[in-house]
């Protein structure tokens, strides 16, 4: 298939499974097939799923160098910007649902309970990471953009943190999520990054293609 076709393929793949929890939850909130506690759904299945995107977002890159198959980073933009969306999302049901649009409960909460200090310094962090993630700001950054987009794998480690610290029995799912983060941090050693080097370079519309 031709490389292009194959990234639009892909793209239309991407936003279909993306879009779908968030459909899935808005329209099983007002039909009523969330359960008891559909907000404690949507809070679990919001942050879940701003995690696994992220972890994703991460492991274009690897990919990329194992593969050689430069378009795929063509995916990473959309899939990082699809992760800050759940992550908007999960904060927005804690902050309307639970919060009840109390900023002093709010800024109470963050500061007496850990994990979710550590999932709001992720999110944090991710505000300037999807500010910047167009092509204006990585012209205008140039190589300072590649550093300050090495800020994701801070967010996904505060990430996996907060839902480690959030589950109340064994956490094998944070665990997991922190073995695939531990693996896409070591795919980043130098001795991998050299593969790097040997592949055909990307062209100029691949620009953002760090992290």
């Amino acid at each position: 298939m031709n490389p292009k076709r194959a990234v639009l393929a892909l793209k239309i793949l991407l936003w279909i499974s993306a879009l779908a929890p968030a459909t899935w939850l808005t329209v099983g909130y007002f039909q009523g097939w969330l359960g008891a506690n559909p907000i404690e759904k949507m809070t679990r299945w919001t942050g879940m799923t701003a995690i696994v995107l992220l972890l994703v977002t991460l492991a274009v890159t690897p990919i990329r160098r194992l593969t050689g198959w430069n378009p795929i980073i063509k995916l990473r933009r959309p899939l990082g910007l699809f992760a800050f969306f759940y992550g908007v999302l999960h904060f927005s049901v804690w902050f309307v649902f639970d919060s009840l649009f109390d900023f002093g409960y709010m800024f109470e909460d963050i500061m007496e309970r850990k994990y979710i200090t550590v999932g709001m310094a992720a999110l944090v962090i991710m505000l300037p990471l999807a500010i910047t993630s167009t092509t204006g700001w990585i012209r205008r950054l140039g190589k300072r953009w590649t550093r300050l987009h090495q800020a994701s794998y801070v967010a996904a480690g505060l990430a996996v943190l907060h839902y480690f610290w959030l589950v109340k029995a064994f956490p094998r799912l944070p665990i997991t999520f922190g073995v695939i983060l531990v693996v896409l941090l070591a795919l980043r050693h130098p001795r991998f990054a050299r593969k790097k080097k040997s592949r055909p370079k990307a062209s100029k519309s691949d620009a953002p293609a760090t992290a």
